[in-house]
């Protein structure tokens, strides 16, 4: 058995399942349902036989998104915990048939808060020295968002400061900004060409890393990776995500190389 390292990787939103408290209220065709969801990203870092701690769900995050705070709820958060409206403005639910907020509590009874319990057991059990949340991203900035109509990079890695890493006035970093610039440095060698790697564009981070973060102060990145890299350009919600298997394989592997190398030289020694 190959040695584990002590990281914690965290997959929120790779799920693709409907629970059955809902099954049949649900307004999106499957193929639509995948694609919002981040559908390769389970399988992308599923690196549970090489770290110490691996958390991930079935459960598609366009039903409960786990990377939003509990209190971002309908109909004020269209797009929070429980959302009303895809990120392209697609009705999640069919009309009249949206959870009420007893239904919203068991929702996230069941499902939100057993995932961020599981991961403060996972932290303190394994002394975990640095904790991963990993995400995909379409490859243009979407309607309403900071960066609309741009193009984004390869790899964004968040840590709720700037764009150097750096923490922004009033606001926590989730992990060390050198720490930050050497694993960007590194995934640069892979990923070669301007704008290929940035720190915290568009992504700082979100609620996952942070309230963790808050938690336990072992530091946190999130990791985003381009769509664009595994996926079909003819992916779509009509037509679904539509992941080149190859690809994605080999994807995994270098962003496995990287985080590797970059514990090894940066983290193992170091003090956040």
């Amino acid at each position: 058995m190959p040695h584990r390292l002590p990281i914690l990787i965290s997959v929120p939103h790779g799920g693709i399942g409907v629970p059955p408290e809902v099954a049949g209220r649900i307004a999106l065709e499957p193929p639509a349902l995948q694609y919002f969801s981040d559908p390769a990203s389970i399988h992308l870092f599923d690196f549970s036989d090489r770290v110490k701690a691996f958390v991930s769900t079935p459960v598609s995050r366009v039903v409960v998104d786990l990377n939003r705070p509990p209190y971002h709820r309908p109909p004020r958060h269209r797009d929070g915990v429980i959302k009303l409206q895809t990120s392209l403005g697609y009705p999640v639910w069919n009309e009249g048939e949206q959870p009420d907020i007893q239904g919203i509590h068991r929702l996230l009874l069941y499902y939100y808060f057993p995932y961020h319990a599981r991961i403060d057991t996972l932290l303190d059990a394994h002394r975990i020295r640095v904790a991963f949340d990993c995400h995909s991203m379409v490859p243009i900035g979407l309607p309403g968002q900071p960066d609309e109509g741009q193009e984004r990079p390869l790899i964004c890695l968040g840590n709720m400061g700037d764009r150097h890493g750096f923490p922004k006035k009033g606001v926590l970093a989730t992990c060390p900004a050198t720490w930050v610039q050497q694993l960007a440095g590194k995934f640069q060698e892979r990923f070669p060409g301007p704008g290929n790697v940035a720190i915290n564009h568009p992504f700082s981070g979100g609620f996952i890393s942070n309230a963790h973060y808050w938690h336990k102060g072992i530091p946190w990145v999130q990791l985003e990776v381009n769509r664009s890299l595994y996926e079909s350009r003819e992916a779509s919600p009509q037509n679904g995500s539509l992941v080149d298997p190859v690809h994605l394989n080999d994807l995994g592997t270098s962003i496995w190389e990287v985080l590797e190398q970059w514990y090894h030289d940066v983290v193992k020694d170091a003090n956040p």
